[in-house]
C-alpha cells in the first residue's frame, strides 16, 4: 500500500508541477482533464500523512513489544497496538475505495431525459412524478433545475422532458438513475381497482464542458417552428422552438420551452453536447470493458432497474436487491438511501474485481 501511495503522491506533485506552467493551458482539454486527475487524487494526499503516521506509529510500538525489557511499557504499547490497527484498517479501506477507478466525470453537472413507454396515460403521469421526485432531491442537494425541453399531456402527465442540474456531483449522485422505471398502481380513472403497469425511460448524461466538444456549424441543421402545447394551443405566438439535427450522428434536439429563440437554441445544444459527449464516453467504456459488465449494469435504458409499486408503497432495485416499503417518502425526493446503497454495491464490486 505504502509504494501504491508513494506513486500517488509523486504524480500529484507532477500534476502540480503541470498544472503551474501556464504552458499547458494552449490545450484547454488537456488541462482540464490534468484537474480533474489532481482533484480525484486530492483526497487521497489528504489521508497520506495519517496513514504513514499511524504504520509508523505501530512498529515503534512493535518495536517495544519484541525487546521486551520492561513489562509496563509493553502492557502500554499492547493496549495502543490495538487501537492503533483498528484504525489502520479503517483507513486502509477508505484509502481502497479512494484508490478505485474514478469516472472523472462525476463532479460534472447533469442532464437528464426522462420519456413515457408503454401504459399510455398513467406513463406519462409517472414521468412527470419521477421529475417531481428528481426535483425535491435536489432541492433538498442545493442543486438548481433547468428544464430544457417538456412534451406536457392533456392529464397532466408528460411525453418526455429534459432537464439540467446544475450542482457539482450531480452526475456521480444520479448516474445510477438511467433505465427503465416500472410503475404498478390503480389509475384514478380505474373503476375496477385493477392495477396497471407502466414503464419509463430514464436517461442520466454529464454535462459537457466546452472543451469536451466542439459542433461545427456545418455539422448541424436547425429548425425553428411555433411551441405547442396540450391540444395543440400555441405556447407563443412566434416561431421560438428550435430543433437540432447532427448530421454525422443523426440525433435531434428539440428545445421549446424558452419564448427566446436564441436561448432554446442555447439549451439545444446543451444537450446536444451531452449525448455527444455520452457517446464518446460509452465507446471508452466499451473499450475498455467489453468482457465485464458492473453489478450495477450498463446504464442502458432497455436494462429494467426499479419498480414502484403504490398499493403496496414498496420500491424494488432490481440490481442490488433492495426493497423499501417506504415509497411515499421516496416520491418526495428522500432517495438518498438507494443512491448510497447503489455507490456503495459499486464500490465493492471493483474492489472484487481489483482483488482478482
Amino acid at each position: 500500500m505504502l509504494d501504491k501511495l508513494k506513486k500517488i503522491k509523486n504524480r500529484y506533485d507532477e500534476l502540480t508541477r503541470l498544472l503551474s506552467d501556464s504552458s499547458v493551458y494552449a490545450d484547454q482539454r488537456h488541462a482540464a482533464s490534468l484537474g480533474r486527475e489532481q482533484s480525484y487524487l486530492h483526497p487521497i494526499i489528504s489521508h497520506l500523512d495519517h496513514y504513514a503516521e499511524l504504520v509508523g506509529q505501530i512498529a515503534d510500538d512493535e518495536a517495544v513489544i519484541a525487546e521486551g525489557e520492561d513489562a509496563e511499557l509493553i502492557e502500554l504499547a499492547e493496549m495502543e497496538l490495538s487501537e492503533l490497527k483498528d484504525e489502520l484498517t479503517a483507513i486502509d479501506q477508505e484509502l481502497r475505495v479512494l484508490m478505485l477507478p474514478k469516472d472523472e466525470d462525476e463532479e460534472r453537472k447533469a442532464i437528464m431525459e426522462i420519456r413515457a413507454g408503454t401504459g399510455g396515460d398513467e406513463a406519462s403521469l409517472f414521468v412527470a412524478d419521477l421529475f417531481r421526485m428528481y426535483s425535491y432531491y435536489s432541492e433538498g442537494q442545493g442543486w438548481k433545475i433547468d428544464v430544457m425541453n417538456s412534451n406536457p399531456t392533456e392529464v397532466g402527465g408528460y411525453r418526455e422532458i429534459t432537464f439540467g442540474i446544475e450542482g457539482k456531483g450531480a452526475f456521480g449522485r444520479l448516474r445510477f438513475e438511467g433505465g427503465v422505471h416500472r410503475v404498478q398502481r390503480v389509475p384514478s380513472t380505474e373503476s375496477q381497482g385493477r392495477i396497471h403497469t407502466s414503464a419509463v425511460s430514464v436517461a442520466v448524461l454529464p454535462e459537457a464542458e466546452e472543451v469536451d466538444i466542439k459542433i461545427k456549424t456545418e455539422e448541424i441543421r436547425v429548425d425553428v417552428f411555433r411551441s405547442s402545447g396540450p391540444g395543440g394551443q400555441s405556447v407563443n405566438t412566434t416561431d421560438s422552438a428550435v430543433r437540432i439535427t447532427h448530421l454525422p450522428t443523426g440525433l435531434i434536439v428539440t428545445c421549446q420551452d424558452e419564448k427566446s429563440q436564441h436561448k432554446n437554441k442555447a439549451k439545444a445544444l446543451r444537450v446536444l453536447s451531452a449525448r455527444l459527449y455520452e457517446l464518446e464516453r460509452q465507446k471508452a467504456e466499451d473499450e475498455r470493458s467489453a468482457d465485464r459488465r458492473s453489478m450495477i449494469g450498463s446504464g442502458d435504458r432497455s436494462e429494467r432497474i426499479r419498480t414502484y409499486n403504490f398499493t403496496q408503497n414498496r420500491l424494488t432495485d432490481h440490481r442490488i436487491n433492495l426493497t423499501m416499503y417506504s415509497l411515499d417518502k421516496v416520491m418526495g425526493g428522500e432517495i438518498e438511501e438507494i443512491i448510497k446503497a447503489l455507490i456503495l454495491a459499486d464500490q465493492e464490486e471493483k474492489l472484487a474485481a481489483a482483488g482478482e
